[in-house]
């Protein structure tokens, strides 16, 4: 314990600065639980409260923390409750990493599907406050909430209509739900199968509203279906990373259109 003393005095003597990029940060809020859970005390309770205080701030990681880390909010009050959950240091290091390990796969791209960044990248310059804020809580959903994450695949494509209708501008009503939404947009945005005659075109128009119809429904068959023990057929990962995919690549290519039409300032 004592080479990790030394390195909190260290860093705390030179004025070492927290890092900046997401792992890193996590890796280090890891590390000082574990330092507290193996009986050092020395490690440094700003740190773990400044960077637990940031991670918090952030949707799409605040979903995968572990539980202790929303709870507790010093390392004072950490140490109490690892030390009642397991009496070795070896049991500690095992119930802290596991509880970490959805947060760090996610962070390190194990989760990600291949489009994710593109999706993100443009749905940011859309709307960095509205849009991409839905698109990140949809992703941070995926595997620990299925269901909600489709619940939120849904509304992020409602936003993404309304944004786009709000931007033309075209009124809408409260009344409209996510295919009359999609459709108005896609009428506006001249992607309606209807308004074109190449068929290859009419094709993957006609699909990607056929998608988008399918989404709209999605969360409310899988919900009020039931399974030969009578329970409620839940979906899976799978289920939400086909409608967090579809919702994302769909909503891509709606800004995409709505950007290359819309007057350049």
């Amino acid at each position: 314990m004592q080479h990790q003393a030394l390195w909190y005095a260290a860093r705390m003597s030179f004025g070492f600065e927290l890092p900046t990029d997401p792992l890193e940060r996590v890796a280090m809020l890891e590390n000082l639980l574990v330092a507290r859970a193996t009986g050092d005390m020395s490690a440094s309770n700003h740190d773990y409260e400044q960077l637990r205080r940031d991670l918090i701030a952030d949707p799409e990681i605040k979903a995968l923390l572990p539980a202790f880390v929303r709870t507790c909010r010093t390392l004072d009050v950490f140490w109490p409750f690892i030390k009642n959950q397991a009496g070795t240091y070896a049991e500690r290091r095992q119930i802290i990493g596991e509880a970490f390990t959805p947060l760090v796969e996610h962070l390190e791209g194990r989760n990600r599907s291949p489009g994710d960044l593109v999706v993100s990248d443009a749905l940011q310059s859309f709307d960095a406050d509205g849009v991409h804020a839905v698109w990140s809580k949809a992703l941070s959903r995926r595997n620990q909430d299925p269901e909600g994450a489709i619940t939120v695949a849904r509304t992020l494509l409602e936003t993404v209509c309304k944004r786009i209708l709000d931007d033309i501008p075209v009124t809408y009503t409260d009344k409209e739900d996510l295919p009359k939404l999609y459709s108005m947009a896609a009428k506006a945005l001249n992607l309606a199968p209807d308004l074109h005659t190449e068929e290859p075109i009419k094709a993957i128009l006609g699909g990607a509203m056929t998608l988008v119809n399918g989404l709209g429904t999605l969360r409310n068959r899988l919900s009020d279906s039931h399974g030969r023990g009578g329970k409620p057929v839940r979906p899976s990962p799978r289920h939400a990373s086909l409608a967090v995919n579809t919702a994302g690549a769909i909503a891509t290519f709606l800004v995409e259109t709505h950007l290359e039409k819309k007057p350049k300032s």
